[in-house]
């Protein structure tokens, strides 16, 4: 147990010895020489720079109202002469199409949505412009009949309800003997333009009060909100709208 230590004594110097040569060994002369540690180099990470915030774009839809219709002339000139008040026009003076009077095959929603949305004057453009776009179904799975009311029979076998329905003589009958269901003059109207809390009082109000402008607020309020949703994206596709930006 003599020579414990000083075998013991010796490993534990021995590091510490080969150390101071090899530091010493960095200097000039290996004497006497400072061993300098380098600072640390300063750091490399780049503080990100923050996303600009996206300006949101403000849409006036009064043009896309008041814009002229192509093809058309008198009450039915602008957009906002079709749809107030909502009743399916006939001037049996001039050719029949969409919006004066409308034939089964007349792509109502794509016309309509298009006279809202786009700039009629921009060439290229006009009431066909979706229409054209080969999305829907090129033309009725079944053919129209030739007597009134010309739509072919339903798919299925759709529930009837007993007991209405039969009496009605369209020619005669007084107003009074008819109930608003749904509005159906252009179907695009109660449907995008109208939010939900006022579709119901819509539908059970007269078209005679749309004349009054009680609805057409409501009707720009949310061609202003469909235009926030997609107006870009039309942009994007090519498109001129008829809405000014700001």
């Amino acid at each position: 147990m003599a020579n414990t230590f000083p075998i013991r004594a010796a490993a534990l110097f021995a590091a510490p010895l080969a150390l101071v040569l090899t530091l010493a060994a960095c200097g000039d002369d290996g004497a006497g020489s400072t061993v300098v540690v380098p600072a640390p180099l300063p750091s490399t990470t780049s503080t990100p720079t923050a996303t600009p915030t996206a300006t949101e774009i403000a849409y006036d839809v009064s043009p896309c109202f008041t814009q002229t219709i192509q093809g058309q002339t008198g009450a039915t000139a602008t957009l906002k002469g079709i749809i107030i008040p909502d009743t399916l026009k006939l001037d049996i003076t001039r050719a029949t199409r969409w919006p004066n009077g409308r034939h089964p095959s007349d792509p109502v929603v794509d016309l309509l949505l298009a006279t809202l949305f786009l700039d009629m004057s921009a060439s290229g453009q006009g009431p066909n412009t979706l229409a054209n776009i080969p999305l829907d179904p090129p033309s009725n799975d079944k053919p129209f009949s030739l007597t009134f009311p010309f739509l072919a029979t339903p798919n299925g076998s759709p529930q009837v309800a007993s007991g209405t329905g039969s009496g009605f003589n369209f020619r005669t009958d007084a107003d009074s003997a008819y109930v608003n269901v749904d509005r159906m003059g252009n179907p695009a109207v109660a449907t995008a333009l109208i939010r939900s809390p006022k579709k119901v009082e819509y539908n059970d109000d007269n078209p005679a009060t749309d004349e009054t402008d009680k609805y057409f607020a409501e009707e720009k309020a949310d061609l202003g909100e469909l235009f926030h949703l997609i107006g870009d994206d039309l942009v994007g596709l090519g498109l001129k709208i008829c809405a000014k930006t700001s």
